[in-house]
């Protein structure tokens, strides 16, 4: 399989999903070493998505970050730009909606989500600051964010066993349990070329979100960025 580069091409990073998309919970179950559990049920409590609210569930792949909303009564969109993962997904939970878009080009009405959140997707995107603002359109004023994201741990001598494992052992464990480990190579080059904490937290405020704050989780090897879409009013005074 050719995995995608570092450019990030959406459909070298759509048809390398694509690849990986039967056996991806479990992969990412295995080399995470559970720890992507914990970090769903995080960004779940950091969306806090009430019944009846619509929430857009951004590079959801399979829809395990959505099931639970659904189940509670949210009104959920589970998109990606894997056809794979989706149709995956879809097999597993009929009932659930899931579109196929690209983060640069949602294919949603403007403020359209009470909620918006994107799970170790961001990272994938081309444009990084497009894919912000595009969320920024098709949330309600408001309107929530939280982005979960591989970041940079805190604590320097973990973060020097953590890189060594990301460039040294993940590869191996990738071939061991998956059978296309040439993307786990890349999501150990992406996630070493992804900016830190604070300077995603400076992105996101710049693409015009207010009240932006992070949280790490497992020392900062994930973090969860949250931030809130103005109201109304706000945008017009700064319009």
């Amino acid at each position: 399989m050719s995995r995608a580069s570092l450019d990030k091409d959406p459909q070298d990073v759509a048809a390398m999903f694509d690849a990986v998309a039967h056996r991806y919970d479990r992969t990412n179950d295995v080399i995470s070493l559970g720890q992507d559990r914990a970090w769903r049920k995080a960004t779940l409590r950091a969306v806090a998505a009430q019944p009846g609210e619509t929430v857009l569930d951004l590079a959801a792949g399979t829809g395990t970050s959505s099931e639970p909303m659904a189940d509670a009564g949210v009104r959920v969109v589970a998109c990606d730009l894997s056809v794979g993962m989706l149709e995956v997904g879809k097999k597993r939970r009929p009932d659930l909606t899931f579109v196929a878009g690209d983060a640069l080009h949602l294919p949603f009405a403007d403020e359209s989500f009470d909620a918006v959140t994107m799970s170790f997707g961001l990272r994938n995107v081309n444009d990084v600051d497009a894919a912000l603002a595009e969320l920024l359109r098709v949330t309600k004023p408001g309107g929530r964010l939280v982005v979960c994201e591989f970041s940079r741990p805190t604590f320097t001598p973990f973060r020097v066993v953590y890189q060594n494992y990301l460039m040294r052992a993940l590869p191996p464990v990738a071939r061991a349990v998956s059978k296309e480990p040439e993307a786990y190579v890349y999501l150990a080059e992406s996630i070493r070329e992804w900016p830190d904490q604070r300077t995603l937290g400076l992105q996101i405020k710049h693409a015009g979100w207010t009240h932006v704050a992070y949280r790490n989780l497992s020392g900062g090897i994930v973090a969860l960025h949250r931030g809130t879409r103005p109201a109304a009013e706000g945008i017009a005074r700064s319009a």
